[in-house]
């Protein structure tokens, strides 16, 4: 198997069969060993009798059913893990992603050796208001937190080595971030194409303004997972040293202050340095246990994670041994 196509779908009725038969004839004109995988996250149209029609028709089209709607990122985590093919094509099912595009992206990954190739939309057709700009916000964003040098994050046509799907969990809405979580695992090469994108011929968008709120929480969340995800006590711990040492500062200014220059002036507890001084201390103390508290649940992560791998090793070679 060379090729395996991933499109995660909702209400998408109208375009199925024109996207099948596009897809079908890029492969056969290339010769290639494919399969088509449509994961039908919800839909509520006739969606799932179409992809079930194909299905008997071609026997390289299959079809997995969400019987709600769990959202994107759960649709390709389970056509990943579904995926047979050396490489692995994600593209949206709106026919605004052109299956042309899928031989050359194919090449650089098996001939160039690149882990994972995004697309670029460099011209668009979408609203400029609404999406575009947007978009170009988004993205320059998400350059600069993760150091991933793409133009598109969010482009739906992408192109990766099987090795990368197998690796990389996506879950939440993180399937705009999955070339940081590429980088996250060790896939260092990641390249960037500039695609074709094409005006939606049916329906419309199901996404709103509501996913660039998301997708800048997501983003700080992943920029935090990436650089402090296994040593949390250097945010935290440092934090919390911060806030206990100003904290302490304004307790020691005041109790000198007290002591020797005002002796028989204000209580200490009629300023507001005091307030200032105890919730500083307070919370310096919190952060340093998070930070702590997060160490300690980091080492008992990994020392289960060897407990199961070495577990598994033995496992292994007891059927070895069997086998021999």
């Amino acid at each position: 198997m060379q090729l395996s196509i991933v499109i995660p779908l909702l209400n998408e009725e109208e375009s199925l069969q024109e996207l099948h038969d596009w897809i079908v004839s890029v492969m056969q004109s290339n010769h290639f060993l494919y399969e088509i995988l449509f994961v039908d996250d919800g839909s509520t149209d006739n969606s799932w009798a179409l992809i079930s029609k194909l299905s008997e028709q071609n026997q390289n089209v299959k079809g997995i059913r969400f019987l709600r709607n769990f959202g994107k990122s759960q649709a390709l985590h389970a056509g990943f893990k579904a995926a047979q093919g050396d490489v692995v094509i994600t593209m949206d099912a709106d026919l605004q992603d052109n299956p042309e595009e899928i031989p050359e992206l194919y090449q650089m990954v098996v001939e160039q050796g690149f882990d994972l190739v995004s697309g670029w939309k460099k011209k668009r057709y979408d609203s400029i208001i609404f999406k575009n700009l947007p978009s170009k916000l988004f993205n320059w964003a998400a350059r600069k937190t993760s150091g991933v040098k793409l133009h598109d994050f969010n482009c739906g046509l992408k192109a990766y080595n099987a090795s990368v799907v197998k690796t990389i969990e996506v879950s939440g809405e993180m399937h705009r971030y999955i070339p940081v979580l590429a980088k996250n695992a060790g896939f260092a090469v990641i390249g960037e194409k500039v695609v074709k994108h094409q005006s939606r011929k049916y329906g419309k968008t199901k996404f709103g303004m509501d996913r660039f709120i998301n997708g800048f929480l997501d983003l700080i969340t992943i920029w935090f997972v990436s650089r402090f995800g296994k040593r949390p006590m250097h945010l935290f711990g440092a934090l919390g040293v911060l806030m206990f040492i100003i904290g302490f500062g304004f307790a020691l200014y005041l109790g000198i202050d007290k002591l020797f220059i005002n002796r028989f002036g204000r209580l200490i507890t009629d300023r507001p340095q005091f307030y200032i001084a105890l919730t500083s201390m307070v919370i310096g103390t919190q952060l340093f246990l998070a930070g702590f508290i997060g160490e300690i649940l980091i080492r008992s992560k990994r020392k289960e994670n060897r407990y199961f791998i070495s577990e598994e090793t033995k496992n292994q070679n007891k059927e070895s041994e069997y086998s021999l």
